[in-house]
């Protein structure tokens, strides 16, 4: 909690004793990388192994009578054993709390951590934790807050009970329970053999840490229990279930917080829109599931959502199509297969299903602009300029937001029920990062569930969904061509792609991003660190310009991140410029500078590939004679 000492206020873990306060341990170490902001609000405690007396607000005395605690960095030492605390980033720092504690005779160690969920880093943690017993031996508990704060961020819990090295227990990583307590009972005497084997390790080097005696507790029984066995073979969720179950949850918290009616989605029948729907549809299973259960406080929820008191869900796909309404928006040029593919997931998944045809929006709309103007404008495939053809492809895009905002607000009162339902963006992180988005078209939205996930890890989890729920529907959609679907059909066929208008594939643009951002690279590093991985597929022509045309639509495009729907954030490279990517919105599109550093490199590097080498080779035998040999 926040507690405020000398006018400055700490981030704190208060330690408590049958209503009596035995320590207040302010925390040492301020997070502010990735969405962390932690020294805006608090300020670090400088003062290690040091103490002070802190006098309690007089609402606390009269509770637990004391009139001054201690204060500081110090640890807790029953009868039996003794306690040290690290609180959240403690643990990731080089110069970890855990260390000095451990080598000061602490033997259990409780972290109080907000450890936001990205793919894949649930590993990172426990093999954190993990190595921070191996060496110091110990038992570490770690308890991570799970569930949402009303922010882009989810807790994904994963609390944890590690010993000498090795898992105990592990808490669930993603419920919609409030509350989850996870219990070990564990052995002292293997953690003091544990240490005592490690020769190399003394305490008698280390400086002491304050001790808050209380002698007249235990944390032992006396009666006799058998220690929990190591946990030999846990592994954690795979990213296609991390991104099934969290965004799952947090939409549903979302939806639980605004008590709104539901979800509303376009749906293309596209990778993008129909991993959405299956995230609303992995949290109606969640939901359904909790109240078979028997959680009154979910069920309660989900009554006063859809309006029914008496209601309880008899399967997810019920209460799917109670909760989730779907539109499938065609245009003139929008193909026959993605409306049977949207149609058939729908169906499926049992979401309210709309198909709607708006080309008399689209040329009411374009027939203003013809006749203020007296000029027509036409699609490339007619004749048209590339102005033309992109302004009439946004005029589209833009009219089913426009159109997504009214059904969402009167779909429910067509239905008979009371409220409105939150629209759903469906960008992947891959296309914010390239700008491949209309601005205020359907990718503007009131939550985006895969705003921080790539299309790649969207293909893994629709594979890994069609698999877990038999969704057949599935097959078609994954092995489409990405498309918008925003210019002129030839002979019935799609002729645009994603990849194609992008200028680059989603797999490149994964590469790009987490270049850009997880090694913090520019375009004059990019294209280096490129030719080292993309020497052997393309000259370094082609990856010259690779890089450039990347970082030109990504200049063009980055205003785009200022007003991003609020996204899932779930990727280490995502651009978004809320909390997570602080970086200008306005930059030169040419790069001269960085540019000009390529061209320069690119002409020294072929210069070098047209120099013949000549090698100076030294080969020893088995009697150490060398011999010098020249190539």
């Amino acid at each position: 909690m926040p507690v405020m000492h000398k006018n400055s206020t700490y981030n704190c873990r208060v330690v408590f004793l049958n209503k009596r306060i035995l320590l207040i341990r302010p925390k040492l170490l301020m997070c502010d990388s990735g969405n962390y902001r932690e020294s805006r609000w608090f300020t670090p405690w400088r003062k290690l192994r040091t103490v002070e007396d802190f006098y309690l607000p007089r609402v606390v005395q009269k509770h637990t009578g004391q009139t001054i605690v201690p204060f500081g960095d110090a640890v807790i030492a029953t009868s039996d054993t003794c306690i040290g605390y690290e609180i959240c980033e403690e643990l990731w720092t080089p110069n970890s709390t855990h260390i000095p504690l451990c080598m000061d005779g602490v033997e259990i160690v409780v972290n109080s951590s907000g450890s936001y969920m990205e793919l894949r880093k649930s590993t990172i943690v426990l093999d954190l934790i993990k190595s921070a017993t191996f060496k110091n031996g110990g038992c570490y508990l770690y308890s991570n807050l799970r569930g949402c704060d009303g922010q882009r961020v989810y807790f994904n819990g994963c609390s944890n009970i590690v010993m000498n090295g090795s898992l105990i227990k592990v808490g669930t990583q993603f419920s919609l329970k409030e509350v989850e307590v996870t219990c070990a009972t564990i052995d002292l005497e293997d953690i003091r053999s544990y240490r005592n084997a490690i020769r190399s390790r003394s305490s008698s080097s280390s400086e002491p840490y304050h001790r808050i005696n209380v002698q007249d507790f235990s944390l032992s029984r006396k009666t006799r229990k058998i220690p929990d066995p190591i946990l030999t073979e846990y592994k954690c969720l795979s990213p296609e279930e991390e991104i099934a179950l969290g965004p799952a949850c947090w939409l549903w918290d979302y939806l639980r917080r605004s008590k709104q009616g539901g979800y509303f989605l376009p749906l293309s029948g596209g990778v993008d829109s129909s991993s959405t729907a299956c995230i609303v549809f992995s949290m109606c299973n969640l939901i359904y599931q909790v109240c078979k259960d028997g959680d009154i406080q979910v069920l309660n929820e989900v009554r006063t959502i859809v309006g029914q008191q008496n209601y309880f869900p008899p399967n997810a796909r019920d209460l799917c199509n109670q909760l989730f309404t779907t539109c499938y928006m065609a245009t003139e040029n929008s193909s026959s297969q993605t409306k049977k593919r949207a149609e058939e997931l729908s169906s499926q998944i049992s979401s309210y299903h709309l198909s709607v045809v708006i080309d008399k929006v689209v040329s009411s709309v374009i027939s203003i602009f013809v006749g203020l103007t007296g000029k027509t404008p036409q699609f490339a495939v007619y004749g048209g300029s590339p102005r033309e053809s992109l302004a009439l492809q946004n005029v589209q895009a833009r009219l089913r937001m426009v159109l997504t905002y009214l059904f969402a607000q009167l779909m429910l009162w067509v239905r008979g029920r009371q409220g409105g339902l939150l629209v759903l963006g469906s960008a992947n992180v891959d296309e914010a990062l390239r700008g491949y988005m209309t601005k205020y078209d359907c990718s503007s939205a009131d939550v985006n569930p895969i705003g921080g996930i790539s299309k790649s890890d969207l293909k893994m989890f629709l594979r890994y969904f069609r698999a877990k729920y038999s969704l057949s529907s599935i097959d078609d959609i994954i092995n489409a061509t990405p498309t918008a679907e925003l210019e002129p059909l030839i002979a019935g066929q799609i002729t645009q792609s994603d990849e194609a208008d992008m200028g680059m594939t989603y797999d490149e643009l994964s590469v790009y991003g987490k270049l850009r951002k997880q090694n913090y690279c520019g375009p004059y590093s990019m294209f280096c660190k490129l030719l080292l991985l993309w020497g052997d597929q393309y000259t370094a022509e082609q990856i010259a310009e690779k890089v450039k045309h990347f970082f030109r639509c990504y200049a063009i495009n980055r205003h785009k991140m200022t007003i991003l729907t609020p996204s899932y954030h779930a990727e280490a490279y995502s651009p978004d410029d809320n909390r997570f990517d602080h970086r200008p919105f306005l930059y030169n599109v040419m790069w001269p500078w960085q540019f000009r550093c390529i061209d320069n490199k690119v002409e020294e590097f072929n210069e070098k590939k047209n120099e013949i080498p000549r090698y100076h080779l030294s080969i020893e035998s088995n009697r150490s004679e060398k011999y010098a040999v020249n190539v």
